[in-house]
């Protein structure tokens, strides 16, 4: 055997075969939902139709955000010149990090190392977030996750948090999640909601997911919406444009019902 040789876990292909996991790709399709193969090739291992519903929920809760979030902007702006939709794209996701989608991997991380305190120390979710943030205050660090430049509610927090109640996902970490908003409400004499990556990341941790990936869940999300933003910047407006990130109107569709 060559010294050159590795070894893969994740996708087996033969002749006239390709199994992702384990599982025949021809035998998921038309079996299983896109959340779900993505979970299964994240994971190693089949989630249940309810996880799988959870995940699907992750993604519509974060598939656009309207025009002006950085990724939207540089996509946009790539677009403008006449590059590629790949090259567009790239431009997005790169954009993408730790005060722009990037809160979902921090906010894991803040989660579970206050679950692993609360597990040493034997102390509440309560007591637990109030320590660790008073650490983190003390080293000028700040709670990812938290409060939004729009919205004081974030409609899509109360949904996956809904759901995950619904689903009986909803563990410890969502409970942590909420001992947080409530004590950084008390340190900081204001109320900073959790926002949809705060969500996320509570959740993506009931669902044992590694922070490490946690943030994949908002790029694969968001590409749908970034393709959707390049489109209508090829075909609507002229290239080369100086393009501003606040002074635009939005002219869809009102409000529609389901």
């Amino acid at each position: 055997m060559s010294d050159l040789h590795w070894k893969t876990s994740i996708t087996k292909v033969e002749p006239n075969r390709v199994s992702i996991r384990g599982y025949p790709v021809d035998k998921l399709m038309g079996n299983i939902s896109f959340a779900q193969a993505i979970f299964l090739v994240l994971t190693g291992e089949m989630p249940s139709p309810e996880v799988g519903k959870l995940v699907d929920a992750i993604f519509v809760s974060s598939v656009d955000h309207g025009a002006s979030p950085p990724s939207v902007l540089s996509a946009r702006t790539v677009a403008s010149t006449g590059s590629e939709l790949n090259a567009a794209i790239s431009a997005g996701v790169l954009a993408i990090s730790r005060y722009h989608g990037g809160a979902i991997e921090e906010g894991m991380k803040l989660f579970r190392t206050i679950a692993e305190r609360m597990e040493k120390e034997k102390k509440s979710e309560q007591e637990t977030a109030r320590i660790v943030l008073a650490e983190m205050r003390e080293k000028g660090k700040r709670a990812s996750g938290f409060g939004h430049r729009i919205h004081s509610q974030d409609p899509r927090t109360k949904k996956l948090f809904d759901l995950a109640e619904e689903l009986k996902i909803a563990g410890k970490h969502v409970r942590i999640a909420r001992a947080v908003e409530k004590e950084l409400e008390n340190m900081m004499g204001k109320a900073l909601p959790i926002n949809v990556d705060g969500a996320i990341a509570a959740v993506l941790c009931e669902l044992r997911i590694p922070p490490e990936i946690g943030n994949a869940f908002f790029i694969t999300a968001r590409v749908p919406g970034l393709v959707a933003h390049i489109h209508e910047e090829w075909t609507r407006m002229r290239p080369m444009r100086k393009i501003h990130p606040q002074d635009f109107a939005y002219d869809g569709p009102d409000e529609r019902e389901l």
